[in-house]
């Protein structure tokens, strides 16, 4: 007999990690056939579907095609993950966050179709991703965008045929699940094209593999560099490409999103192959006002960005060159035990003049004290340690010089405990400042 339903939030997100005995485990066979069960394969969930795989870059090209399409006057759904705060993150709709109920109502579908016959052991994430569906379905936007969470292949959102597949980067991560062979990678993360169907290749460097996978399947290749490009000019940038019919496309005068270009320039490939007819316009408006929390994210002096690779980091260390300044480079730096940290220490060096190592929670975790080692053993320069990201961030915040800045980076746990540690000081203000009113 099925338990009663959780009534909260947080208690059904808490029955879901106790209820499968491992975080992570691959495989479509007990996800699609729940799928099945929830009657998600039986027609399209939404008007066009987007899926996007790639070690880095799918979340701000996700962010990107959202905006991109409601700028358009569509109505969207997208699920990424991990979140940084809120579960509720996960699952945006028509530009909001889902609301309690609205996930809610997903894992009570979830839940009823699980245990309809023979139940079937769900992780976290996959009876995530099929309530994210159910909340999607509901709905029906003429276009829904799902993130890959791990893989290409064998992850949850791999259950439904996406119209355009998109794989951003390949680099080497999540090694226990992936390996480190890139173009058995990039064969994973091409996992998600189907037969026919167009795939956008967003960077010049992909292995072999996910072009070979493509042409295997028949699936129509945008490559950027090759398809489509993207070219600085005096006013911004401007993009070129082709529309589902393959004619030419060319939007000029684009400004800067504050994210990776490429990936800018792959979400509008992606979305102009969807369907939808570019406006000049709309386009400016959409790269102009996107935000994502995280992502080379600015408070004042403080740079917060997720990156945990080498390849994020060289990325980011980029950036933070382009804009020099008088002071130190102060980097927070909490890892987990699982990441390259000598990789990402190396990308960083060249734009960092301190460091601040931070221990993170869990059973994954680096401690600070382990981060230092490394640290030490490249002769970097260490300010202090920290027990977590919030101390780290109160410690730096009483030290820091009016020129200097600081980059939150190596982990979404990272960038989270210091968004979380300010959010209770601002509500601490806030309290204090209402009891003296009273």
């Amino acid at each position: 007999m099925r338990d009663a339903p959780s009534s909260s939030l947080e208690a059904w997100l808490a029955r879901l990690e106790a209820a499968h005995p491992v975080d992570i485990d691959l495989g479509l066979e007990r996800v699609a056939e729940v799928a099945r069960r929830m009657g998600l394969l039986e027609g399209p969930i939404a008007g066009r579907l987007i899926t996007v795989a790639g070690t880095n870059g799918k979340g701000s090209t996700v962010t990107m095609l959202e905006a991109l399409a409601r700028e358009h006057g569509a109505t969207t759904a997208t699920y990424t993950s991990p979140h940084l705060l809120r579960y509720n993150e996960r699952l945006r709709l028509d530009g909001r966050e889902a609301t309690d109920a609205e996930l809610i109502d997903g894992f009570e579908a979830v839940e009823a179709a699980r245990c309809d016959g023979e139940p079937i052991s769900l992780t976290y994430f996959e009876a995530g991703t099929l309530g994210a569906l159910h909340a999607i379905r509901a709905r029906r936007p003429e276009l829904a965008i799902l993130e890959v969470g791990l893989g290409g292949r064998l992850d949850a959102v791999n259950v439904l045929d996406a119209d355009v597949a998109v794989v951003t980067t390949i680099a080497r991560d999540h090694a226990a699940f992936l390996g480190d062979d890139l173009e058995g990678i990039g064969r994973e993360k091409a996992g998600i094209m189907r037969p026919g169907r167009p795939a956008v290749l967003g960077s010049p460097r992909l292995p072999a593999s996910v072009a070979a996978t493509a042409e295997a399947l028949g699936a129509p290749r945008h490559a950027l560099g090759d398809t489509y490009h993207r070219t600085s000019e005096a006013s911004g940038w401007s993009w070129r490409g082709l529309d589902a019919q393959g004619s030419p496309l060319r939007v000029a005068a684009l400004p800067d999103p504050e994210l990776p270009l490429d990936n800018a320039a792959t979400a509008l490939q992606a979305f102009a192959l969807a369907g939808w007819e570019l406006d000049a316009a709309a386009c400016r408006r959409a790269l102009s006002r996107v935000e994502l929390p995280g992502r080379m994210q600015w408070r004042g002096q403080w740079c917060l960005d997720v990156g945990h690779n080498p390849h994020a980091a060289e990325y980011l260390a980029g950036r933070l060159a382009e804009r020099p300044c008088r002071g130190r480079t102060i980097a927070l730096l909490g890892m987990l035990a699982d990441k390259d940290a000598d990789g990402v220490i190396h990308a960083l060096a060249p734009a960092v003049d301190a460091w601040l190592p931070v221990s993170l929670d869990g059973d994954r975790a680096r401690s600070a004290e382990a981060l230092a080692e490394r640290l030490g053993a490249l002769e970097a320069r260490v300010l202090h340690l920290a027990d977590s990201p919030g101390e780290g961030a109160a410690w730096l915040a009483d030290h820091l010089d009016p020129d200097d800045r600081v980059l939150v980076c190596g982990s979404f746990f990272t960038v989270a405990g210091v968004l979380a540690a300010w959010a209770r000081a601002a509500q601490t203000s806030t309290d204090a400042g209402s009891e003296g009113t009273t």
